[in-house]
Protein backbone atom coordinates (compact mmCIF):
# COMPACT_ATOMS: atom_id res chain seq x y z
CA UNK A 1 0.00 0.00 0.00
CA UNK A 2 3.06 2.60 1.26
CA UNK A 3 4.59 1.62 -2.39
CA UNK A 4 1.27 2.19 -4.57
CA UNK A 5 1.09 6.05 -2.28
CA UNK A 6 5.09 6.81 -3.18
CA UNK A 7 4.26 5.85 -7.14
CA UNK A 8 1.12 7.77 -7.28
CA UNK A 9 2.55 10.62 -5.29
CA UNK A 10 5.03 11.07 -7.89
CA UNK A 11 3.14 10.46 -10.59
CA UNK A 12 0.45 13.22 -9.77
CA UNK A 13 2.92 15.46 -8.96
CA UNK A 14 4.73 15.41 -12.67
CA UNK A 15 1.27 15.23 -14.07
CA UNK A 16 0.32 18.62 -12.50
CA UNK A 17 3.74 20.38 -13.39
CA UNK A 18 3.59 19.09 -17.11
CA UNK A 19 -0.11 20.35 -17.15
CA UNK A 20 1.10 24.10 -15.81
CA UNK A 21 3.45 23.93 -18.42
CA UNK A 22 1.06 23.73 -20.67
CA UNK A 23 -1.62 26.36 -19.41
CA UNK A 24 1.05 28.62 -19.55
CA UNK A 25 0.45 31.27 -21.79
CA UNK A 26 4.02 32.92 -20.99
CA UNK A 27 7.45 31.92 -19.98
CA UNK A 28 7.71 31.76 -16.87
CA UNK A 29 11.05 33.46 -16.70
CA UNK A 30 12.61 35.09 -19.54
CA UNK A 31 15.70 32.98 -19.70
CA UNK A 32 17.24 30.02 -18.48
CA UNK A 33 21.06 28.98 -18.51
CA UNK A 34 22.39 25.56 -17.76
CA UNK A 35 25.69 25.05 -16.61
CA UNK A 36 27.52 21.58 -15.28
CA UNK A 37 28.44 18.08 -16.92
CA UNK A 38 27.04 15.39 -18.37
CA UNK A 39 23.72 15.07 -16.33
CA UNK A 40 22.81 18.48 -18.45
CA UNK A 41 24.46 18.13 -21.23
CA UNK A 42 22.49 18.75 -24.78
CA UNK A 43 25.15 18.92 -27.33
CA UNK A 44 28.80 20.84 -26.01
CA UNK A 45 30.71 17.81 -26.23
CA UNK A 46 30.62 16.99 -29.85
CA UNK A 47 33.17 18.48 -31.64
CA UNK A 48 35.71 18.26 -28.74
CA UNK A 49 38.21 15.71 -28.95
CA UNK A 50 37.12 13.37 -25.92
CA UNK A 51 36.04 10.43 -25.27
CA UNK A 52 32.73 12.19 -22.88
CA UNK A 53 30.51 12.43 -25.95
CA UNK A 54 27.43 10.32 -27.20
CA UNK A 55 26.70 11.77 -30.52
CA UNK A 56 25.43 8.50 -31.21
CA UNK A 57 22.84 5.16 -30.82
CA UNK A 58 21.17 3.91 -28.01
CA UNK A 59 21.64 7.55 -26.68
CA UNK A 60 19.11 9.48 -27.57
CA UNK A 61 16.83 6.45 -28.72
CA UNK A 62 13.47 8.03 -26.70
CA UNK A 63 14.50 11.96 -28.01
CA UNK A 64 12.68 12.67 -31.02
CA UNK A 65 15.48 14.13 -33.09
CA UNK A 66 17.44 10.87 -32.15
CA UNK A 67 21.21 11.46 -30.75
CA UNK A 68 22.40 14.89 -29.71
CA UNK A 69 24.67 14.60 -27.16
CA UNK A 70 22.44 13.71 -24.76
CA UNK A 71 23.74 11.28 -22.10
CA UNK A 72 20.69 9.46 -21.82
CA UNK A 73 17.79 7.57 -23.36
CA UNK A 74 16.01 10.79 -24.37
CA UNK A 75 15.57 13.89 -22.25
CA UNK A 76 17.56 15.44 -19.53
CA UNK A 77 16.77 17.83 -16.39
CA UNK A 78 17.11 20.77 -18.62
CA UNK A 79 15.03 20.21 -20.73
CA UNK A 80 12.50 19.02 -19.06
CA UNK A 81 12.74 22.26 -16.54
CA UNK A 82 12.58 24.39 -20.05
CA UNK A 83 9.29 23.02 -20.76
CA UNK A 84 7.65 22.99 -17.19
CA UNK A 85 8.95 27.12 -17.03
CA UNK A 86 7.00 27.81 -20.75
CA UNK A 87 9.65 27.54 -23.52
CA UNK A 88 9.27 25.53 -26.26
CA UNK A 89 11.81 23.88 -27.00
CA UNK A 90 15.56 23.29 -24.88
CA UNK A 91 17.78 26.24 -24.54
CA UNK A 92 20.12 25.80 -27.36
CA UNK A 93 24.00 24.15 -26.29
CA UNK A 94 26.24 26.98 -25.83
CA UNK A 95 28.45 25.49 -28.97
CA UNK A 96 25.39 26.22 -31.04
CA UNK A 97 23.70 29.27 -29.85
CA UNK A 98 22.96 31.93 -32.61
CA UNK A 99 21.91 35.04 -32.52
CA UNK A 100 19.09 36.53 -30.45
CA UNK A 101 18.14 32.87 -29.32
CA UNK A 102 20.82 33.70 -26.54
CA UNK A 103 18.61 36.08 -25.01
CA UNK A 104 16.18 33.60 -23.94
CA UNK A 105 19.06 31.22 -22.43
CA UNK A 106 21.89 29.06 -23.35
CA UNK A 107 22.92 26.05 -21.76
CA UNK A 108 26.78 25.63 -21.31
CA UNK A 109 26.95 22.48 -19.48
CA UNK A 110 29.51 19.38 -20.84
CA UNK A 111 30.51 16.08 -19.87
CA UNK A 112 32.99 14.74 -17.67
CA UNK A 113 33.84 18.54 -16.77
CA UNK A 114 33.95 19.62 -12.93
CA UNK A 115 34.18 22.16 -10.30
CA UNK A 116 37.99 22.09 -10.64
CA UNK A 117 39.99 22.66 -13.97
CA UNK A 118 41.83 19.19 -14.63
CA UNK A 119 38.60 17.28 -13.18
CA UNK A 120 37.58 14.69 -16.25
CA UNK A 121 41.31 15.44 -18.37
CA UNK A 122 41.96 11.59 -18.65
CA UNK A 123 38.99 11.34 -20.83
CA UNK A 124 40.36 14.34 -23.26
CA UNK A 125 38.84 18.16 -23.73
CA UNK A 126 35.95 19.09 -21.93
CA UNK A 127 34.58 22.66 -20.84
CA UNK A 128 35.12 23.53 -16.93
CA UNK A 129 33.15 25.02 -14.78
CA UNK A 130 35.73 27.93 -14.82
CA UNK A 131 35.61 27.92 -18.75
CA UNK A 132 31.72 27.67 -19.04
CA UNK A 133 31.28 30.96 -17.07
CA UNK A 134 34.80 32.17 -19.68
CA UNK A 135 31.56 31.17 -22.00
CA UNK A 136 29.01 33.05 -20.10
CA UNK A 137 31.02 36.33 -20.40
CA UNK A 138 31.01 35.93 -23.90
CA UNK A 139 26.91 35.55 -23.97
CA UNK A 140 26.88 38.19 -21.72
CA UNK A 141 28.55 40.76 -24.07
CA UNK A 142 26.31 39.64 -26.82
CA UNK A 143 23.59 40.27 -25.00
CA UNK A 144 24.79 43.38 -24.14
CA UNK A 145 25.25 44.60 -27.65
CA UNK A 146 21.52 43.46 -28.21
CA UNK A 147 19.99 45.18 -25.86
CA UNK A 148 21.87 48.63 -25.81
CA UNK A 149 24.48 48.25 -23.12
CA UNK A 150 25.66 46.65 -19.92
CA UNK A 151 23.12 47.73 -17.38
CA UNK A 152 20.18 46.49 -19.43
CA UNK A 153 22.00 43.31 -19.84
CA UNK A 154 22.10 42.84 -16.34
CA UNK A 155 18.77 44.26 -15.18
CA UNK A 156 17.31 41.27 -17.96
CA UNK A 157 19.48 38.51 -16.71
CA UNK A 158 18.47 39.12 -12.86
CA UNK A 159 15.27 37.86 -13.99
CA UNK A 160 16.62 34.56 -15.92
CA UNK A 161 16.85 31.28 -13.55
CA UNK A 162 20.54 29.76 -13.45
CA UNK A 163 20.74 25.93 -13.00
CA UNK A 164 23.90 24.24 -11.74
CA UNK A 165 24.44 20.29 -11.95
CA UNK A 166 28.19 19.68 -11.38
CA UNK A 167 30.79 18.53 -9.26
CA UNK A 168 29.82 14.75 -9.46
CA UNK A 169 33.03 14.47 -12.12
CA UNK A 170 34.80 15.98 -9.18
CA UNK A 171 34.88 12.57 -7.25
CA UNK A 172 34.25 9.97 -10.28
CA UNK A 173 36.95 11.67 -12.87
CA UNK A 174 38.74 12.97 -10.19
CA UNK A 175 39.28 12.48 -6.91
CA UNK A 176 38.20 8.86 -6.93
CA UNK A 177 41.31 8.15 -9.49
CA UNK A 178 44.08 7.73 -7.67
CA UNK A 179 46.02 6.26 -10.65
CA UNK A 180 45.22 9.97 -12.92
CA UNK A 181 44.90 12.53 -9.50
CA UNK A 182 47.14 13.04 -7.38
CA UNK A 183 44.00 15.13 -4.85
CA UNK A 184 43.39 11.32 -2.85
CA UNK A 185 46.40 11.68 -1.69
CA UNK A 186 46.84 15.20 -1.04
CA UNK A 187 43.42 15.44 1.03
CA UNK A 188 40.67 13.14 2.85
CA UNK A 189 37.24 13.62 2.28
CA UNK A 190 36.64 16.33 4.41
CA UNK A 191 39.36 18.25 3.52
CA UNK A 192 38.46 17.76 -0.22
CA UNK A 193 34.62 18.53 -0.02
CA UNK A 194 36.20 22.02 1.89
CA UNK A 195 38.30 23.15 -1.08
CA UNK A 196 35.75 21.91 -3.72
CA UNK A 197 32.69 24.16 -1.98
CA UNK A 198 35.14 26.90 -1.23
CA UNK A 199 36.43 27.37 -5.14
CA UNK A 200 32.60 26.51 -6.12
CA UNK A 201 31.71 29.41 -4.12
CA UNK A 202 33.69 31.58 -5.54
CA UNK A 203 32.85 30.52 -9.20
CA UNK A 204 29.23 31.69 -8.18
CA UNK A 205 30.29 34.72 -6.82
CA UNK A 206 31.81 35.25 -10.17
CA UNK A 207 28.38 34.78 -11.81
CA UNK A 208 26.76 37.00 -9.32
CA UNK A 209 28.82 40.03 -9.15
CA UNK A 210 29.66 40.20 -12.85
CA UNK A 211 26.76 39.17 -15.20
CA UNK A 212 24.16 40.12 -13.00
CA UNK A 213 22.30 36.93 -12.28
CA UNK A 214 19.90 36.40 -9.03
CA UNK A 215 18.23 33.34 -8.91
CA UNK A 216 20.42 30.38 -8.54
CA UNK A 217 19.66 26.71 -8.38
CA UNK A 218 22.27 24.79 -6.68
CA UNK A 219 22.44 20.89 -7.09
CA UNK A 220 23.56 18.88 -4.50
CA UNK A 221 25.38 15.54 -6.01
CA UNK A 222 23.81 12.39 -6.11
CA UNK A 223 24.70 9.15 -4.37
CA UNK A 224 27.75 8.30 -6.72
CA UNK A 225 27.89 5.05 -4.49
CA UNK A 226 24.45 3.52 -6.06
CA UNK A 227 25.93 4.20 -9.68
CA UNK A 228 26.36 0.87 -11.50
CA UNK A 229 30.01 1.77 -11.85
CA UNK A 230 30.00 1.67 -7.89
CA UNK A 231 27.83 -1.18 -7.26
CA UNK A 232 30.31 -3.20 -9.90
CA UNK A 233 32.96 -2.84 -7.59
CA UNK A 234 31.53 -4.35 -4.54
CA UNK A 235 29.07 -2.84 -1.85
CA UNK A 236 30.11 -5.12 1.29
CA UNK A 237 26.98 -6.55 1.10
CA UNK A 238 24.95 -3.19 1.55
CA UNK A 239 22.67 -1.71 -1.06
CA UNK A 240 25.38 0.83 -2.12
CA UNK A 241 29.01 2.00 -1.67
CA UNK A 242 28.63 3.64 1.60
CA UNK A 243 31.88 5.43 1.72
CA UNK A 244 31.65 7.20 -1.85
CA UNK A 245 28.06 8.33 -0.45
CA UNK A 246 29.82 9.48 2.79
CA UNK A 247 32.06 11.79 0.71
CA UNK A 248 29.67 12.50 -1.20
CA UNK A 249 27.52 13.79 1.67
CA UNK A 250 30.26 16.08 3.11
CA UNK A 251 30.48 18.26 -0.32
CA UNK A 252 26.67 18.39 -0.11
CA UNK A 253 26.51 19.69 3.43
CA UNK A 254 29.18 21.90 2.76
CA UNK A 255 27.04 23.08 -0.22
CA UNK A 256 24.29 23.90 1.78
CA UNK A 257 25.98 26.56 4.18
CA UNK A 258 27.75 27.96 1.46
CA UNK A 259 24.25 28.17 -0.02
CA UNK A 260 23.32 30.18 3.09
CA UNK A 261 26.42 32.22 3.01
CA UNK A 262 25.70 33.80 -0.08
CA UNK A 263 22.02 34.60 0.22
CA UNK A 264 23.12 36.41 3.82
CA UNK A 265 25.84 38.30 1.98
CA UNK A 266 24.87 39.38 -1.39
CA UNK A 267 22.34 41.47 -1.77
CA UNK A 268 19.22 40.71 -3.59
CA UNK A 269 20.54 37.11 -4.12
CA UNK A 270 18.30 34.37 -4.32
CA UNK A 271 20.37 30.94 -4.57
CA UNK A 272 18.28 27.71 -3.39
CA UNK A 273 19.62 24.37 -2.65
CA UNK A 274 18.74 21.78 -4.96
CA UNK A 275 18.50 18.13 -3.16
CA UNK A 276 16.64 16.42 -6.01
CA UNK A 277 19.23 14.26 -7.31
CA UNK A 278 19.68 12.26 -4.32
CA UNK A 279 17.27 9.66 -4.95
CA UNK A 280 18.42 6.02 -3.49
CA UNK A 281 17.17 2.31 -4.52
CA UNK A 282 14.33 2.31 -2.19
CA UNK A 283 13.16 6.24 -3.95
CA UNK A 284 13.44 4.64 -6.83
CA UNK A 285 11.77 1.43 -6.33
CA UNK A 286 9.26 3.93 -4.92
CA UNK A 287 8.57 5.32 -8.97
CA UNK A 288 8.30 1.87 -10.31
CA UNK A 289 11.79 1.44 -11.33
CA UNK A 290 12.73 -2.66 -11.30
CA UNK A 291 16.33 -2.39 -11.89
CA UNK A 292 18.35 0.30 -9.89
CA UNK A 293 21.91 -1.04 -10.10
CA UNK A 294 22.63 -2.18 -13.40
CA UNK A 295 22.91 -0.20 -16.56
CA UNK A 296 20.04 -0.40 -19.81
CA UNK A 297 22.40 -0.64 -22.52
CA UNK A 298 26.23 -2.88 -22.65
CA UNK A 299 28.90 -0.36 -21.69
CA UNK A 300 32.11 0.58 -22.15
CA UNK A 301 34.56 -0.92 -19.54
CA UNK A 302 36.97 2.31 -20.00
CA UNK A 303 34.43 5.15 -20.02
CA UNK A 304 31.13 3.28 -18.58
CA UNK A 305 29.13 5.10 -21.41
CA UNK A 306 26.81 2.83 -23.53
CA UNK A 307 28.67 1.25 -26.34
CA UNK A 308 27.98 2.66 -29.91
CA UNK A 309 25.33 0.35 -31.62
CA UNK A 310 24.61 -1.91 -29.29
CA UNK A 311 20.82 -2.16 -28.85
CA UNK A 312 19.58 -0.78 -25.49
CA UNK A 313 17.06 -2.50 -22.92
CA UNK A 314 13.52 -2.72 -23.91
CA UNK A 315 11.63 -1.13 -21.32
CA UNK A 316 14.02 2.15 -20.52
CA UNK A 317 11.14 2.63 -18.54
CA UNK A 318 11.70 0.60 -15.46
CA UNK A 319 15.89 0.94 -15.36
CA UNK A 320 16.89 3.69 -13.05
CA UNK A 321 19.93 4.20 -15.19
CA UNK A 322 20.76 4.20 -19.24
CA UNK A 323 24.42 3.27 -18.75
CA UNK A 324 26.66 2.98 -15.62
CA UNK A 325 26.50 6.38 -14.34
CA UNK A 326 23.42 8.48 -16.37
CA UNK A 327 20.24 8.09 -15.43
CA UNK A 328 17.32 6.99 -17.41
CA UNK A 329 14.36 10.13 -18.58
CA UNK A 330 12.34 8.17 -16.32
CA UNK A 331 14.53 9.19 -13.51
CA UNK A 332 15.33 12.49 -14.65
CA UNK A 333 11.16 13.14 -15.05
CA UNK A 334 11.29 13.17 -11.26
CA UNK A 335 14.40 15.06 -10.44
CA UNK A 336 13.08 17.53 -12.51
CA UNK A 337 9.67 17.54 -10.99
CA UNK A 338 11.17 18.26 -7.40
CA UNK A 339 13.73 20.69 -9.03
CA UNK A 340 10.84 22.85 -10.31
CA UNK A 341 9.24 22.84 -6.86
CA UNK A 342 12.50 24.66 -5.96
CA UNK A 343 12.39 26.91 -8.86
CA UNK A 344 9.07 28.35 -7.47
CA UNK A 345 10.40 29.57 -4.82
CA UNK A 346 12.17 32.03 -6.99
CA UNK A 347 9.06 32.52 -9.12
CA UNK A 348 7.52 36.12 -7.94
Amino acid sequence: MAFAVRVSFFVVIFVILQIQALISAHHQVPCFFVFGDSLVDNGNNNRLVTEAKVDYLPYGVDFPQGPTGRFTNGRNTADILAQLLGFNSSVPPFATALGNDIIKGVNYASGSSGIRSETGEQLGDRISLDRQLQNHETTFSSISRLLGNDTSAKIHLSKCVYYFVVGSNDYINNYNMPEYYTTSTKYNPQEYSTILVQQYSQQLNSLYNNFGARKVVVSGVGPLGCTPAEIAKGTNGTACADSVNDAVTLFNDKLKLMVNGLNQNLTAAEFVYNGAMDLRPKDLIALGIRTVGKPCCKVSSKTGQCIKGEKPCLVRALHAFFDNFHPTEVVNNAVAAATYIQILKLLH
